[in-house]
């Protein structure tokens, strides 16, 4: 059976088990950009010669495929036979209000079933747990409620096959509904303007926090834009994907013969090749990128600097890891800042090519000083000895550099944690983290991870002595933007930064975080609230996917029509807790962490023991009556003509779409096969005002019919 003999390929190590590490996918020591195509549904079913298509589908460089669909036997058998990983998806409806249950016992049924049968199977790669559910639906049955349910469906299919990539394909109109506990952040997206798809996928970039992100649909109509203009779109958004960092890239579709809503669909062509399996324009305009090799940045002379006391066996792993980067080989410089463990000496034994300089015990600042004076490149790149780099951390900073920033930084990855105790500290408050102004421009970048031009440096004298453990990377920020100088961030220049290995030394590091924030409220007292709160001008990200959360303000713009709805928050969430280790007891010292950090960092920086203000979400009021009716008008046609009847629409951040003499209404739309659709009403206020609207009977669900209406 070929079952048998994939197998026993993927065994030998012909087959790679695809893995995340980091912000890239890997497949076993290579990293790995995952070129995938989506395949179906078909109508009539899967085409009787799989395995020629797909030896089709790996001749043009794919080397996976995302179907919409739980695979049969035959077809992984088929794409393991050519080399194709397989992204699979639960059968469920997810275009209507599911609130009930019903729908998703549906996907974890078939989640459940699906895993069983093929879950060890070598080509099976991930699943994605659902696909682009409706905007107008999300928002009717709560965003953080949606978001939730989501990342249920991922932890009940992750605990039955814990070696499968776990997503959801998400899209722009609800960027704020991604999963935390998603091991990618996955992005269908559609732009016919290159300039804005690279625009874009720098915002996709901090949307995705630590994780890979991976565009999970992009294509063009040829039907409406001609073959043509498919194929050069298709093949400048591939190698924009890979110029910008992105982990992976789907071309959407394989074929232009596509089943939906239990129907086929005639009017546009998306396909690679047409419906007679012919190669269009743009299946040669993808392959001929895909063979394409990146070209690698004009790298400039780096020095390294990591400065340590009693650095240990944390400090040989630092220079192992830079001992590994990509490019030409930097300039490493070791500050000894007084040890006493003997780990000069153990720089000096196993690193002969490090220059190690001595001192006396000075302080964080002033070995950062010593080492930047010392250094011979025209760029210094600081990193901490408890950190390790990434390979291609100075390749990625490089690309900042050649933009024409005064420095640069990127993200400081939590390592995958080695038990419940750091893992509950990998998701604590109070880790380093980037301040951007907007998607390129950052406010702040953390000390571990800091690179700058040697002239930026010395104009600006370089760090402050007075910090002697922390703050003085929040102290050179500012004072580089103070002198007009600009701060560049590059998403995929991480270095992995172990955090405390116990509890009693993280909340050390909050007392000694709290500290230097007094010493920075002494020296910029503009900078911070009189609750000792820092003003700054941008968005805290902390790592973790942008979601949201309590009280964050989701951008729906008038009526939930906009294309792009956005979360409106000055810090984004927390880290998830790794999944690994999210038993009760780590989530109950998360929680001990969570609230005793804060505050003693807060007692260090101003001497109240105080925790941090959580703003309350603004309570939406019980609606007066639900109703539904069958109606095979699009939403917008139907908002269309409520507002003709004298509906006025509602502002982009009310949670209602319109209002009539008081009444109010939210409005959405169940879609379901063969273009039926069921429309959704919520009613604040007199319900017979919205019935008159559909011509519907409903029992209000609260109050009168007739009842009070809201205030203004």
């Amino acid at each position: 059976m070929l079952v048998a003999v994939v197998a026993a390929a993927y065994r030998a190590g012909e087959m790679e088990r695809l893995r995340v590490d980091g912000r890239f996918l890997r497949r076993g020591s290579e990293r790995a950009f995952l070129r995938m195509v989506t395949y179906g549904p078909f109508p009539g079913g899967w085409p009787p010669d799989l395995g020629g298509d797909f030896q089709r589908i790996r001749a043009a460089g794919f080397e996976a495929i995302r179907l919409y669909s739980w695979p049969e036997t035959e077809l992984l058998d088929a794409a393991a036979g050519a080399g194709l990983w397989v992204f699979a998806a639960p059968e469920w409806p997810q275009a209507v209000d599911f609130r009930d249950g019903e729908a998703l016992a549906t996907a974890r049924r078939s989640l459940a079933g699906g895993l069983a049968a093929h879950g060890r199977h070598p080509a099976l790669a991930g699943v994605f747990v659902a696909n682009e559910i409706p905007a107008d639906l999300v928002r009717w049955m709560g965003p953080e409620w949606t978001r939730r349910r989501i990342e249920a469906l991922i932890d009940f299919g992750r605990e039955r096959a814990p070696d499968l990539i776990w997503a959801y394909a998400n899209y722009p109109t609800t960027e704020y509904l991604e999963p935390g506990n998603a091991d990618l952040t996955a992005m269908n997206v559609f732009l016919e303007d290159p300039r804005a798809f690279r625009r874009y996928l720098r915002r996709l970039h901090h949307i995705a926090g630590d994780r890979p992100l991976v565009i999970s649909e992009f294509g063009l109509d040829a039907q409406r834009h001609g073959p043509a203009a498919q194929a050069e779109l298709l093949a400048a958004a591939a190698r924009i994907a890979r110029e910008e960092g992105v982990a992976g890239f789907t071309v959407y579709a394989w074929s232009d013969r596509w089943f939906n809503a239990g129907e086929e669909i005639a009017d546009w062509s998306f396909g690679l090749i047409d419906r007679e399996g012919r190669e269009k324009p743009a299946l040669a305009a993808v392959r001929d990128v895909f063979g394409e090799t990146p070209a690698a940045p004009e790298m400039p002379a780096f020095s390294v600097i990591v400065c340590t006391r009693n650095g240990g066996d944390r400090l040989l792993a630092c220079l192992r890891s830079l001992g590994k980067l990509h490019g030409p080989k930097p300039e490493i410089i070791v500050v000894d800042d007084g040890s006493s463990d003997g780990s000069a000496d153990r720089v000096e034994t196993e690193f002969p090519a490090v220059k190690l300089i001595r001192q006396e015990p000075s302080g964080l600042s002033a070995a950062r000083n010593a080492g930047a004076a010392a250094a011979g490149g025209g760029l210094l790149a600081f990193t901490d000895d408890d950190c390790e780099a990434d390979a291609d951390w100075l390749v990625e900073l490089s690309r900042c550099f050649a933009e024409g920033w005064d420095a640069a930084g990127g993200p400081n990855l939590p390592p995958p944690p080695a038990g419940p105790v750091e893992a509950a500290i990998a998701s604590a408050p109070g880790a380093a983290s980037h301040v951007m102004l907007d998607d390129r421009e950052a406010e702040h970048v953390p000390g571990c991870n800091l690179a700058v031009r040697r002239t930026s440096y010395f104009e600006v004298g370089g760090f402050d002595p007075r910090f002697h453990t922390a703050g003085d990377d929040v102290d050179f920020c500012w004072r580089l933007r103070d002198a007009g100088l600009r701060i560049g961030f590059a998403p995929n220049a991480f270095v992995w930064h172990h955090r405390r290995p116990c509890a009693v030394g993280y909340l050390r590091q909050q007392l000694g975080y709290g500290r230097a924030e007094a010493v920075l409220m002494a020296k910029f007292p503009r900078r911070f609230s009189p609750a000792g709160d820092a003003r700054w001008q941008g968005v805290i990200y902390t790592g973790s996917p942008v979601r949201a959360t309590g009280a964050a303000i989701i951008y729906h713009g008038p009526m939930g029509l906009a294309g792009y709805q956005g979360v409106i928050a000055r810090m984004q969430p927390l880290r998830e807790l790794d999944a690994r280790h999210a038993r009760p007891w780590t989530r109950a010292l998360l929680a001990c962490l969570g609230w005793l950090a804060p505050r003693l960092r807060a007692k260090a920086r101003t001497g109240k023991f105080i925790g941090p203000i959580s703003p309350r979400p603004a309570a939406i009021p019980a609606a007066d009556a639900e109703l539904s009716t069958w109606d095979a008008r699009p939403r917008e046609v139907i908002l269309r003509d409520w507002l003709a009847d004298g509906w006025r629409a509602a502002e982009s951040g009310d949670f209602w779409d319109l209002e009539k003499s008081g009444t109010r209404v939210l409005l959405a739309c169940e879609r379901h096969d063969h273009g039926s659709t069921r429309l959704l009403i919520r009613v604040w206020g007199n319900v017979r005002t919205a019935q008159e609207m559909i011509g519907a009977e409903a029992t209000p669900s609260s109050a009168a019919a007739d009842g009070p209406s809201l205030p203004r």
